[in-house]
């Protein structure tokens, strides 16, 4: 061990675990900033706590290495508020906070306010740091807990409202371990004798169908589960974690089932007798609130968090296990299986495939103007670069995204909100940051934009070279029916409640360049193409700002009851 300030700690454990990025909001461990000086770790001051965390929480799914984000004692609920999406996503975030200082204690202490357990319900692990000396060891459980099992984030108190504590000299030691410094540090392998259960379940199956979620991604299961989709002759949809884990346009394909879907994922997966759920949670939003498939339906699930499994589904056959891990020996044992004749039913999983793409078509080809979201999608799917990755918000975007952005590339990624409105341009950055080198481009709505608005003043600061496009109809234009709903008789459209989701039309690109950032706008679809091209060839941040339709709406999602009318 050796005498050192808390801060010296911090920036060195930092560094050990091969951090690249902190976002922060002032004023906040200022000596562990100042420490990191000549370490390679960016320093990104954000204009908000939330943006901080949404950066970090990007930074994680993108990187799989945990993202550290930073506010003081007095924005510490706000960064909870941050930790929401993380956790849902189960992305590895790192918070830290300051704390109040023991003398403060019940005596109105200057901004204090009790938040620390405000972190328990968005949080794997929530702990104080009351003395410098805790610190090495309680760092290194934050990456412990934060990367393994299901991945979530966790938060560190330390005394003091800025951070204090970490002033202080100790005998202290620099250990970082390597093995948690990435997603997964473990890959346990399911039992042989479950995956022989669930190879004979699929073998005997008519209308088997696998369901890759957001374990997937985590895992780097990709090409495996591919392989496996193929080996085995099965359809594949995917949850919105999941997007791309097939080149959408495969014959096996069915694309993204549940709340943001495709009709035809939706479809195929209730008209399976086996459905073989990967690294999901099975929860609302992939399931259409537990409608698709229907009770009943035979499931394998495979989860790293044994909790899981069965939570939604009485499950068939239970694996317990990392989703590549699994996989890999799933696919070793049905090397002893003869390969099961799916001709039937994968036809008609084709045939439900382009029934959608028959009906979606026109639309993603529309010369309407103002711009119809599905031509937008079209065209961001058509100049996507073989390695490019798209950041979605919630909402109509990640409806929109989610159906009709095709990724046809084994390389092209998308991330998703998982359900905070205004994530996506945030997360967005924290993406970037992560992939310097990669082309990234953020769909967002202009609802959601305006949430942290002020982070293109970041961006263009640290030269952050992210695409925004916004998907710009100056409304909250999915709240519309939700209106018309409570104005019986009467269209909320034309009421005169405009104010409830209309607002003023803003150029996004005039307000991108007022921040030092580049600007393009969009009226027409002609100039769409040769917009987005421009705007990934400039190397800087810009906004595509695209004055789209206000009466598009994203369809509804396909289930059993949609189909009978009900």
């Amino acid at each position: 061990m050796t005498t050192m300030t808390g801060s010296r700690l911090i920036a060195e454990m930092l560094r050990g675990y091969g951090t690249t990025h902190v976002f922060y909001m002032p004023a906040i461990l200022l000596g562990a900033l100042a420490e990191m000086e000549d370490m390679p770790i960016r320093r990104i001051m954000t204009h908000g706590e939330k943006s901080a965390a949404y950066m970090a929480d990007g930074y994680a799914r993108a990187s799989g290495r945990p993202g550290i984000c930073m506010a003081q004692q007095i924005g510490g609920s706000n960064l909870a508020a941050g930790l929401r999406d993380a956790y849902m996503a189960a992305s590895p975030v790192i918070a830290l906070t300051g704390g109040p200082t023991v003398a403060a204690h019940y005596r109105h202490g200057y901004q204090e306010v009790e938040d620390h357990t405000q972190f328990e319900a968005v949080t794997k692990f929530n702990a104080r740091v009351e003395h410098v000396s805790r610190l090495p060891d309680l760092l290194r459980q934050a990456f412990r807990a934060a990367t393994t099992g299901a991945p979530g984030p966790v938060h560190l108190e330390i005394q003091g409202p800025h951070g204090h504590a970490a002033y202080a000299s100790a005998e202290l030691e620099v250990l970082a371990e390597p093995r948690f410094a990435r997603t997964p540090p473990f890959r346990p392998v399911a039992d042989d004798a479950d995956i022989r259960a669930a190879l004979l379940l699929l073998a005997g199956a008519q209308r088997p169908l696998l369901v890759a979620g957001g374990g997937v991604t985590t895992s780097q299961a990709r090409e495996v589960a591919r392989a496996l989709a193929e080996r085995l002759s099965l359809p594949l949809a995917t949850t919105l974690n999941a997007k791309g884990t097939l080149p959408e346009n495969h014959p096996l394909a069915v694309g993204v089932t549940g709340l943001y879907s495709r009709a035809c994922a939706n479809r195929a997966v209730a008209e399976a007798d086996v459905v073989f759920f990967i690294g999901s949670r099975t929860g609302g939003q992939t399931t259409v609130d537990w409608q698709v498939p229907a009770r009943g339906t035979k499931v394998i699930q495979l989860d790293i968090a044994p909790e899981e499994l069965g939570r939604n589904y009485p499950n068939s056959v239970s694996l317990a296990g990392d989703a590549q891990a699994t996989l890999v020996r799933m696919l070793q044992l049905c090397e002893q299986q003869d390969t099961v004749d799916r001709g039937a039913w994968n036809a008609r999983t084709r045939e439900l495939v382009a029934q959608w793409r028959a009906e979606f078509e026109p639309l993603r080809a529309s010369d309407a103007s103002p711009i119809r979201p599905e031509r937008l999608c079209k065209e961001i799917s058509d100049v996507l670069p073989a390695d490019g990755v798209v950041v979605s918000d919630t909402g109509h975007s990640g409806m929109w995204t989610g159906a009709m952005i095709e990724l046809t590339q084994p390389g092209q990624r998308y991330y998703r909100c998982a359900g905070s409105m205004g994530w996506g341009f945030p997360g967005a950055l924290g993406v970037q940051c992560a992939l310097p080198d990669r082309t990234v481009v953020c769909f967002t709505g202009d609802g959601a934009f305006y949430y942290h608005l002020t982070e293109l003043e970041t961006a263009a600061r640290f030269g952050i070279n992210l695409v925004v496009v916004v998907n710009n109809n100056s409304a909250l234009n999915q709240e519309i029916p939700l209106w018309d709903a409570v104005y019986p008789g009467k269209s909320a459209a034309n009421a005169r409640v405009d104010d409830l989701w209309r607002m003023r039309p803003t150029n996004f690109a005039q307000v991108a360049e007022s921040f030092g950032c580049a600007g393009i706008r969009v009226e027409h679809p002609c100039e769409l193409r040769g917009a987005l091209e421009r705007a990934i060839a400039l190397k800087k941040p810009v906004v595509v700002d695209v004055v789209t339709d206000v009466g598009a709406f994203a369809p509804k999602a396909w289930t059993p009851e949609v189909r009978r009318g009900v």
